[in-house]
């Protein structure tokens, strides 16, 4: 699979999150001051959307007990979550709030995508 097209870069809240469907995998797009990053839509800890939680510092955190994740890497900041989440590869097609966001939830993300 190649990336796939999620949305404009605008349909993303800063800071801000939106869940959505890549292949029937449940995909969190998360947006901060650090960027716009992809990671799977499931806390390590308590198997619940992490779209539904708050993004702030390069970080989401889970609604349900707390546990944040970095966006950039996926790793858990705190506890009750120990394991990481998994991050996708995501490019950033054209310029401004009208640019696309493409993810690959077959490949890793390897380094932060371009500021938006």
């Amino acid at each position: 699979m190649s990336a796939v097209d999620v949305g404009a870069v605008s349909d993303i809240p800063l800071p801000g999150a939106l869940r959505v469907e890549i292949e029937g995998a449940a995909v969190v797009i998360a947006r901060d001051d650090c960027g716009i990053y992809a990671l799977a839509d499931r806390c390590s800890h308590a198997d619940v959307a992490l779209s539904e939680g708050e993004v702030a510092d390069c970080a989401i955190e889970c609604w349900l007990h707390g546990s944040s994740f970095d966006l950039r890497t996926g790793a858990a900041l705190t506890l009750p979550a120990t394991e990481p989440v998994p991050t996708y590869a995501v490019q950033i097609s054209g310029d401004g709030d009208d640019a696309r966001i493409l993810v690959d939830v077959e490949v890793p993300a390897s380094t932060p995508s371009p500021d938006a």
